[in-house]
C-alpha cells in the first residue's frame, strides 16, 4: 500500500535536461561529513540477486504493459527479500545506443522497493513529457538503469563559493529549491558536467531559473547518493 505519495514526488529527468543520459528527511549535516550517514547505504546495499530481480521486475513489467496485458502481482514476478519489500525511493532510466529514452523517479521513499521500481520503469517508458510513448519494437534495444536513493539531507553553506567547496562531484546528486521550483540531478550527470559551476547552472535551467541563481541567491539545497546498477 502506497504511503504519503504526494502529487509533486514525481520527476522527470534526473538527468541531465539536454537528453544526453546520465544522467523527504531534512537534516543539517552533509551526508558526506556524517560516518553513519555516510554508512547507510554500504549497510543496506542490495546483493546482486537483488539488483537482478529488480531489473527483471523492471523489463517484464514494461513487456507486459506493452503488450496490453494485465501486470500480475509482483510476487509472482519473482522471490522478494525483505530489503526488496522495504519502502525505497527510485529513479529508472532508459537509454537506447547510450541515448536517453526516458527517465522519471521519486526522491521521497513511500512505497515498497519493488513497486516503486515497477511504477517507475512504466512511467519512464509512458509518461516522460519529453519523449513520445515507447513502443513495443523498442524494447529489445532499450537499456535499464535503476539508481536507488538514498533520503535527501539538508546541506548547509554559507555562500556561493562554500556551495562550490562542499559539493562532491560524481558522488552527490542534487535538489535545488526555489520556492514552488524545484529540480534535481542525479550523481550521474557529474560524468556530462564535472565542473560544479557547471552542474549547478544547469540544474537552475532546469528548474525554470536564471543559470546564475545559485550564486545571486541562497537556495535550498539538498544532496543524495544512489546505488546505481543496469542490465
Amino acid at each position: 500500500m502506497k504511503k504519503n505519495d504526494p502529487s509533486n514526488s514525481r520527476y522527470a529527468g534526473g538527468e541531465i535536461w539536454i537528453r544526453n543520459r546520465s544522467a523527504c528527511l531534512h537534516s543539517k549535516k552533509h551526508f558526506g561529513h556524517d560516518p553513519k550517514l555516510a554508512s547507510l547505504m554500504n549497510t543496506n546495499q542490495l546483493t546482486s540477486q537483488e539488483k537482478e530481480t529488480l531489473l527483471k521486475i523492471a523489463r517484464e513489467s514494461l513487456e507486459l504493459k506493452l503488450r496490453g496485458e494485465k501486470l500480475p502481482p509482483l510476487n509472482a514476478l519473482a522471490e522478494q527479500t525483505p530489503l526488496l519489500q522495504a519502502d525505497g525511493a527510485t529513479f529508472v532510466t532508459l537509454t537506447v545506443n547510450g541515448q536517453l529514452r526516458g527517465c522519471i523517479g521519486t526522491l521521497q521513499a513511500y512505497q515498497p522497493l519493488v513497486e516503486d521500481v515497477r511504477e517507475h520503469a512504466l512511467a519512464a517508458a509512458l509518461n516522460d513529457y519529453r519523449f513520445p510513448q515507447v513502443q513495443l519494437e523498442e524494447l529489445d534495444s532499450i537499456e535499464i538503469e535503476i539508481s536507488r536513493l538514498t533520503a535527501p539531507v539538508s546541506l548547509d553553506y554559507a555562500d556561493a563559493e562554500d556551495l562550490l567547496h562542499k559539493l562532491r562531484p560524481n558522488v552527490d546528486g542534487v535538489v535545488l529549491t526555489d520556492g514552488s521550483r524545484r529540480a534535481t540531478f542525479l550523481p550521474q550527470v557529474w560524468e556530462q558536467l564535472p565542473n560544479a559551476r557547471d552542474f549547478l547552472s544547469h540544474l537552475c535551467q532546469k528548474m525554470g531559473a536564471s543559470p546564475h541563481l545559485w550564486e545571486q541567491k541562497k537556495l535550498e539545497v539538498l544532496i543524495y547518493q544512489v546505488e546505481e546498477f543496469r542490465e
